[in-house]
């Protein structure tokens, strides 16, 4: 089994972000480090962007989903494309509009030699947010505390969607079993890892609001977020470690 990083890529209209956020992370990745861009029909021309970057670089793959069916399911098809390759130990999910800076991805790798998943936290020391609104600054504060809560789980930053797994935690998961398919998908799967024995690190990162294009964050996001939640709480783990 080899230690091969691969970087997981949803888009949805970032031709204008694609390019730049791929060429970023390939200067902070290790040489033997690819990236897969996951694209739902985007229709301002992204895949074809991303097929253009994939043509001139071998490290990069793209999979094209006929429509977008939301964020969980972009990263599960991911997922499943990434555990291909047998030589993947380290799996990570971010976001293509450069909110997830690449230069923190040596310490996401730093800290997954002691841990089996590693969260980019924006509310432990030396993490924070850039060009945010306080009323979006006061949600996402009450919704991670709300969460905490509800779950029973210490951590800091339950939302966020800067993330390295280690290969063994996607392959023990029973990933068919995730429910949420929106923003609340990063809460059901960390918490899947929880209920299920993994060891869970927190690394700081400065989450910076993209720089192009339009924000995905909405009121219907905290409608789901809210239920699913309460559904989790009471769900028992279905495979343990």
């Amino acid at each position: 089994m080899g230690q091969k990083t691969v970087i997981i890529l949803p888009t949805y209209n970032e031709r204008e972000n694609l390019p730049g956020i791929v060429a970023d992370i390939l200067q902070a990745v290790p040489d033997n480090a690819g990236i897969i861009v996951v694209d739902d029909n985007s229709p301002d021309g992204t895949g074809a962007v991303a097929d253009g970057l994939a043509r001139n670089n071998s490290r990069i793959h793209v999979l094209h989903r006929t429509r977008k069916a939301g964020l969980g399911r972009a990263y599960l098809a991911g997922f499943q494309e990434a555990l291909k390759d047998p030589e993947a130990e380290y799996i990570f999910e971010m976001d293509a509009d450069f909110s997830h800076q690449p230069k923190y991805i040596p310490d996401f790798l730093s800290r997954a030699h002691d841990a089996d998943l590693v969260l980019g936290s924006r509310y432990i020391a030396g993490g924070g947010v850039e060009n945010w609104s306080w009323w979006r600054h006061a949600i996402s504060w009450f919704a991670n505390w709300t969460i905490r809560k509800i779950l029973g789980i210490r951590v800091s930053d339950l939302t966020g969607g800067y993330k390295c797994f280690r290969r063994r935690v996607l392959e023990r998961l029973d990933l068919g079993t995730v429910q949420s398919n929106g923003y609340n998908f990063q809460i059901e799967v960390t918490y899947l890892a929880r209920q299920a024995g993994f060891r869970i690190a927190e690394v700081p990162i400065i989450f910076i609001e993209r720089r192009a294009g339009l924000s995905k964050f909405n009121a219907s996001i905290i409608l789901e977020s809210f239920w699913q939640v309460l559904k989790l709480r009471f769900r028992k783990p279905s495979r343990t470690p």
